[in-house]
């Protein structure tokens, strides 16, 4: 990767942790259906310095919508009890290689944060080469934090309603192909499969391999199959927007920029009155 890559390689997060000149965050998370405690897991084992960012809770409390995005003061203050400035540099991981990383690398993206990265293979890839683990939290000094919101970088439900005529957008929807069609259930209970008009599948587990994004050239061929260039203005979409960011992640990693993310994505689509839902379930 270039230095301007949006990874952070096991060595250098080393180097950088030793210098006390980075923010680890442990971002891992779970689907509900998976039962899996991810803050324990955290505490049982982590990487050095690192604090948890959880998902769950540093999001719009009041929205029946799964980890929605919080409010620029929420974020702040948030961040700000994590130790955490405006001109951190800040590292973010997950314990399944990528996956919910990116979803965090993405929410500090949507609030003005520059000097963000995710860990190269995150927990696997620190674990299979050395890196030392700790069980304990270290206390951290609050901060004070600043987090502005850029409304460009996410679209919403109405926005996406009217995209079916305008055609402004092309929306890539990385959940699985059989979700996509239909042909298998989501995990989120009473939820149809299916997916939106005029949206195309590009599955996050397609732009990944052994836990790590694939190479810029592999995702590039994958791009221009899917008839994506520079004046493509895109939309990322998911179940609840956590593998929404890996599209936008391998998106930005190839040069192509931040795109709008839809936060609400299939939790939101799905269980709405007013949207049209093509190839659904049950």
């Amino acid at each position: 990767m270039t230095d301007a890559s949006q990874f952070c390689s096991v060595h250098h997060l080393e180097s950088l942790i030793k210098q006390g000149k980075v923010k680890v965050l442990d971002c891992s998370w779970y689907l509900p259906s998976q039962s899996i405690n991810a803050e324990n897991e955290f505490k049982q084992q982590h990487i050095p310095s690192a604090q948890f960012f959880h998902i769950d809770l540093i999001c719009e409390q009041n929205s029946a919508l799964p980890h929605m995005l919080p409010s620029a003061e929420d974020f702040s203050q948030a961040v700000a009890k994590l130790g955490i400035s405006n001109d951190s540099h800040v590292v973010v991981y997950d314990s399944s290689g990528l996956f919910s990383a990116a979803r965090v690398w993405w929410t500090f993206k949507v609030f003005g944060h520059q000097n963000v990265q995710v860990l190269e293979g995150g927990l696997p890839a620190w674990s299979e080469q050395g890196g030392a683990l700790e069980s304990n939290v270290r206390p951290v000094i609050k901060t004070d934090y600043v987090a502005t919101l850029n409304r460009e970088f996410v679209i919403s439900k109405h926005e996406l309603i009217e995209n079916i005529s305008s055609k402004q957008y092309r929306v890539l929807d990385a959940r699985s192909k059989e979700r996509f069609e239909g042909q298998s259930p989501e995990p989120r209970a009473g939820l149809p499969s299916g997916h939106m008009p005029e949206s195309a599948c590009m599955s996050f587990a397609n732009l990944i391999e052994n836990g790590r994004l694939k190479s810029r050239q592999q995702l590039q061929t994958v791009f221009d199959q899917a008839g994506i260039n520079q004046s493509t203005k895109i939309v990322t979409s998911c179940g609840s927007g956590v593998t929404a960011a890996i599209i936008t992640l391998a998106l930005v990693e190839c040069g192509y920029g931040m795109n709008r993310l839809y936060d609400g994505s299939w939790s939101e689509w799905a269980s709405a009155d007013d949207t049209v839902i093509m190839n659904r379930s049950l």
